[in-house]
């Protein structure tokens, strides 16, 4: 009987704000449990990506600094490929999606499960940006056109004394014309 009281009396208690709080910490650590384990999952998945890229990139002439790979682990991981290109985990954490950002926005250029046809599509994209490369390079330089030698510079004085004479004559005219019309 006491035992029943006592459970009548904890469930009409309302629950103390320091039991509360420690549910509260509990429960939120636990859900960074699970975020932190999803990034390190990315972070994974980003490096065997990595990894898998590792012969493309040992290809690329030593001279060329087009590229600058590297994984960064910010609120989002993304593995760059050069400064507009990166790969990053789609919103299911399982799918790599290779995007470009451009003038007009960021676009797709690849998403897969497979790391495997990313790297395949990244490896298309270092073929193209290293062809454009060449092509800047094998131009030749751009020269400028000759100047053209400045128009002589007219003195203003002479337009001036024109315009105050014309304005002058136009109100003497006009003065003129007024007197004549009122006598």
């Amino acid at each position: 009987m006491a035992d029943a009281q006592n459970s009548v009396s904890t469930a009409a208690r309302p629950m103390r704000l320091k039991d509360a709080l420690r549910q509260a910490r509990i429960e939120a650590a636990d859900r960074t449990g699970v975020v932190v384990d999803l990034r390190d999952a990315e972070i994974a998945r980003l490096e065997i990506l990595n990894e898998a890229l590792d012969p493309l990139f040992a290809e690329i002439p030593a001279g060329v600094e087009l590229f600058d790979r590297g994984i960064t682990q910010g609120d989002t991981p993304r593995l760059w490929i050069d400064v507009v290109a990166h790969v990053v985990m789609g919103r299911d954490k399982r799918m790599y999606r290779f995007v470009q950002d451009t003038a007009y926005g960021r676009i797709v250029l690849a998403e897969s499960y497979e790391a495997a046809k990313i790297a395949d599509a990244v490896t298309s994209y270092v073929a193209r940006r290293l062809v454009e490369r060449e092509r800047a390079l094998s131009l030749p330089p751009v020269q400028a056109a000759p100047a053209l030698p400045a128009p002589p510079r007219r003195n203003g004085l002479w337009t001036f004394v024109l315009g105050f004479v014309a304005g002058a004559l136009a109100l003497f005219a006009l003065a003129l014309f007024a007197a004549l019309r009122i006598s």
